[in-house]
């Protein structure tokens, strides 16, 4: 008997129930006795299933509490504009040091991230397990290295990236592509630049102290890369200059003066999933490393909600209707290539409406449907591990003089006994958090039903 396209008929009085579990969502916890109760006499396991996405799939996993390239510590709290860690009086006080009006060291203290054609300076330490840093130099040391370089040092050479007031610290990033000379220099201080997507694959995600380095070098990238792409004005063609220590550029033409902001380009990425809540459809790109399967994106187009980019895209790429779109979570990604300095990943759940697949080839190499069981297998954590074990020990050679180069798809082929058949992105990727969250449904499921029976059986015997 062919299946129904458009899934199972909805039990009688849906609307209701959909009702009172929405209405409820807020008062799920093992204190909430009357909640749970009130909601074991409503709901069957089933409809649990079916009918509760947005408490069951809006979790992280691996016990991390953001998403790569999230949670920049240097950005948390916004300065005063009087306060020496805001913007411009971190400004007006790096003017005064170059120009030999002030002396270090500074109050607050300076540090300067360099990064050479999109790559931040990095350091590595340890010897049985490396763990990478980045290469913050002082302004003085800064100084000293770039003096005789081919780098104009100026305060518009400088990004204010931001600061920590309670460690005395405001950050600045600066491009220093053009001298050539630095690559032995700091090369010699065990120091060298890395492809920030190779940072992110060698990246513990379990150290918040490396997790929030990426942040801030994911952070620092964009803008540095926005600067580089933004030297003339689209309106009038003339030069622009920064503003507000690089937070903005603006058009040197006194007959224009246009004001550019940088810039963030919008992706929605989906997990589609069928009405029975029992398969996900994932695709792979030509461009994917072997036996890697992820989740279906797409850019936001202009004049398109986000719900209208999911179901647009899912159509175009796949031939899936979707009706249902819930929102997980986002996640800035400035990996991307140059000419997109940042891309925001803003993740949803989206349900089918249909099950045909329809492949658009210009867009995808393959889309298929996978089992739970199938997708839970490919969420192999040992290879994530072993990726980023690998990818830290080739940061820590590159750093001693020794690699000559770094392919990031070698990480997830080292062979060591049997690997799954199919993998997908690791857990520095939004689509690894949507699909685990998915995977890993049945348990929150589990956990809420012995809830509801032990606080059953406790209030009957009162």
């Amino acid at each position: 008997m062919a299946p129904n396209p458009q899934g199972p008929e909805p039990p009688p009085n849906s609307t209701v129930i959909d009702g009172k579990i929405r209405a409820m969502l807020f008062l799920l916890s093992p204190s909430s006795a009357s909640a749970l109760i009130s909601l074991s006499k409503y709901l069957s396991r089933q409809t649990l299933k079916n009918s509760l996405p947005r408490l069951l799939l809006s979790t992280m996993s691996i016990n991390m509490t953001t998403h790569a390239f999230a949670g920049n510590h240097t950005r948390s709290k916004t300065p005063k504009a009087n306060s020496p860690f805001s913007h411009n009086s971190a400004l007006q006080t790096l003017k005064s040091l170059l120009s030999g009006q002030a002396h270090e060291p500074p109050a607050p203290d300076f540090k300067v991230l360099p990064f050479r054609k999109g790559r931040p300076l990095a350091g590595s330490s340890g010897d049985s397990r490396p763990n990478w840093h980045l290469g913050w130099l002082n302004l003085g040391d800064c100084k000293s290295v770039l003096e005789n370089s081919e780098v104009n040092l100026s305060e518009e050479s400088f990004v204010y990236l931001g600061s920590k007031s309670e460690e005395d610290v405001v950050y600045w990033g600066i491009d220093v592509s053009e001298a050539n000379s630095l690559v032995n220099e700091l090369g010699s201080r065990g120091l060298c630049f890395v492809e920030l997507r190779t940072l992110m694959v060698a990246t513990d995600w379990a150290d918040d102290r490396a997790m929030g380095e990426l942040a801030v070098a994911g952070h620092a990238r964009a803008l540095l890369e926005w600067h580089n792409l933004s030297r003339f004005c689209g309106h009038c063609g003339a030069k622009t200059i920064p503003k507000e220590a690089g937070r903005r550029k603006q058009c040197s033409n006194e007959l224009c003066k246009k004001r550019i902001y940088p810039r963030l380009d919008p992706v929605v990425i989906m997990l589609v999933i069928d009405r029975e809540n029992d398969r996900a459809l994932l695709s792979r790109q030509s461009r994917f490393v072997p036996r890697m399967w992820s989740c279906l994106a797409g850019f936001i187009e202009p004049g398109e909600s986000l719900e209208e980019a999911v179901r647009r895209e899912t159509w175009e790429e796949t031939g899936i209707e979707v009706g249902e779109v819930i929102y997980h979570s986002s996640q800035p990604w400035p990996v991307g290539p140059s000419s997109m300095p940042c891309q925001l990943m803003v993740g949803f759940f989206a349900y089918a409406k249909s099950l045909e697949v329809n492949v658009d080839k210009e867009e995808l190499e393959d889309a298929e449907w996978h089992s739970r069981e199938d997708v839970k297998k490919a969420l192999t954590l040992a290879e994530y591990k072993k990726a980023q074990v690998t990818a830290a020990a080739k940061v820590d050679q590159m750093c001693k003089g020794v690699g000559k180069g770094h392919n990031l798809a070698t990480d997830f082929n080292v062979e060591s006994g049997e690997l799954a058949s199919m993998f997908v992105p690791g857990p520095f990727a939004i689509a690894h958090h949507l699909i685990s969250a998915w995977v890993n449904q049945d348990d929150g499921l589990n956990g809420i039903a012995a809830q509801v029976k032990q606080l059953s059986s406790s209030l009957s015997n009162l």
